[in-house]
């Protein structure tokens, strides 16, 4: 849900997704992908493939020069070359959710489900009316119903959480089908996406003049 929300709320990477479109389309203007008003965000992914006629400057590096010099003050500008790690720090759920391992999760909830429904039915049962297990069955019985309360919460907050993702993939993706690999590729892309931009961030603090770059028509 943090994840979600960091989406949504980060400026710096709306800045970001929007110097990337305005570069993209400035490269193909007077094609038919020329003036698009979206991408997809697995797009970013592909940034670092586009390269320059130096061979060695890719279409991000092009992109991070750029929010750079759009910044208003020489402090700003020197912060600009930290857009990798500004984004890093907004964005710290979204690259632990990616860590996460969905099908686990719903598969652990689901267990918790069967496992407090089969001891229901045990306790329901009285276990044969035995006085020793009639102690049992009174110490369980108040357990039991505590664990449907928790267990009621959990299911709940992971179809909550379910329905954020769906949204906020959505927002970013469009319609999503069935087809998509797994609900929580969104904050995949985002979190390879940033290891890619901390490492051409430092490559540009590391060089005070890169070469003009110019896309190579056959890479677009």
């Amino acid at each position: 849900k943090d994840a979600c929300r960091e989406l949504m709320s980060s400026k710096l990477f709306m800045k970001l997704l929007e110097a990337v479109l305005k570069t993209g389309n400035r490269m193909n203007v007077g094609t038919a992908r020329g003036g698009a008003m979206a991408f997809k965000l697995d797009t970013l992914l592909k940034l670092a493939d586009v390269k320059g006629a130096d061979g060695k400057t890719t279409l991000l590096h092009f992109v991070v020069q750029e929010m750079t010099r759009s910044q208003k003050s020489p402090t700003r500008a020197a912060e600009g070359t930290d857009i990798g790690t500004g984004l890093a720090a907004e964005l710290t759920n979204v690259k632990k959710t990616a860590t996460v391992d969905l099908d686990v999760l719903t598969t652990s909830v689901s267990s918790l489900s069967q496992g407090i429904s089969r001891i229901k039915e045990l306790v329901g049962s009285g276990l044969s009316g035995d006085e020793r297990n009639g102690r049992f069955v009174a110490f369980m019985a108040p357990f039991v119903s505590h664990a449907e309360e928790v267990i009621r919460e959990l299911e709940d907050g992971e179809r909550r959480v379910l329905g954020h993702v769906r949204d906020i993939t959505e927002y970013y993706h469009g319609d999503v089908g069935k087809d998509e690999a797994s609900p929580l590729r969104i904050f995949v892309i985002v979190r390879d996406f940033l290891g890619m931009l901390e490492r051409v961030c430092k490559e540009v603090r590391g060089v005070k003049n890169f070469h003009a770059w110019n896309p190579v028509p056959n890479n677009v």
